[in-house]
């Protein structure tokens, strides 16, 4: 990878994504070009419609382009194989979900480690991982509880920690606050917000929350599935 670029996350070169809805050919993402550098805190907007999770779908490699392309840490995701794909996806993509996503018959705990397990990591580190991510994200006291008695607020945290104690090199929120109280809410983004600051991870989030959007450092608006402005904020 070229010097210049060795800070480079993601980047798309004129990405675009179609689908068929009831036999309608829909085009969801039009021609995106995009690049995220280490450390951003990233928020996509724009309404319901706009292209916002099929992108993010599209960056991970959830969904395939239907044509262009999309590099993730410099590596082009259409030259890998499926099960190149979904590991490279495991060991460099942390995934907030609006759902929360967690497994209901795992434990806090089992759910936070699931992603350490299948990449090997020894237990004796996932265990110190896990107990450490607990205590920084408040969840002290909650490892052997299972989804069902958490509250929203708890279990999105559950999911956060699941998200980046794997250390990956970016993590995508896919409307992250959706589900929660304006109180929680705002505390969940200011955890992540202290974790990219105090860390380094890269966020891209997808939202139409204000909340979310004022905390951003940089803004990218789409409207009918392109970029309609990208906003890059001091502070």
């Amino acid at each position: 990878m070229s010097a210049e670029r060795e800070d480079i996350v993601i980047r798309t070169e004129n990405v675009v994504k179609e689908y068929t809805d009831e036999g309608v050919p829909v085009r969801a993402v039009r021609g995106i070009d995009l690049t995220i550098r280490g450390g951003e805190f990233t928020a996509l907007i724009g309404p319901s419609g706009s292209g916002k999770t099929t992108f993010l779908n599209v960056i991970s490699g959830l969904d395939e382009v239907s044509s262009g392309k999309v590099w993730l840490r410099g590596e082009l995701l259409s030259e890998m194989s499926g099960r190149e794909l979904s590991d490279f996806r495991r060991d460099n993509i942390g995934f907030i979900f609006q759902a929360y996503n967690l497994i209901p018959v795992l434990t806090v705990e089992e759910n936070v480690e699931y992603v350490m397990l299948l990449q090997g990591v020894p237990k004796s580190e996932r265990h110190e991982r896990i107990a450490l991510i607990l205590k920084n994200l408040g969840l002290d006291g909650f490892a052997h509880r299972l989804p069902t008695r958490l509250s929203g607020g708890q279990q999105q945290r559950v999911a956060v920690a699941r998200a980046i104690v794997s250390r990956p090199a970016i993590v995508l929120a896919d409307e992250p606050t959706a589900n929660l109280d304006s109180k929680t809410a705002a505390e969940l983004v200011d955890l992540m917000r202290r974790l990219n600051v105090e860390n380094g991870i890269t966020f891209l989030f997808s939202t139409h929350d204000e909340l979310v959007m004022k905390r951003a450092r940089r803004l990218v608006t789409l409207t009918d599935g392109m970029i309609s402005a990208d906003e890059t904020r001091a502070g």
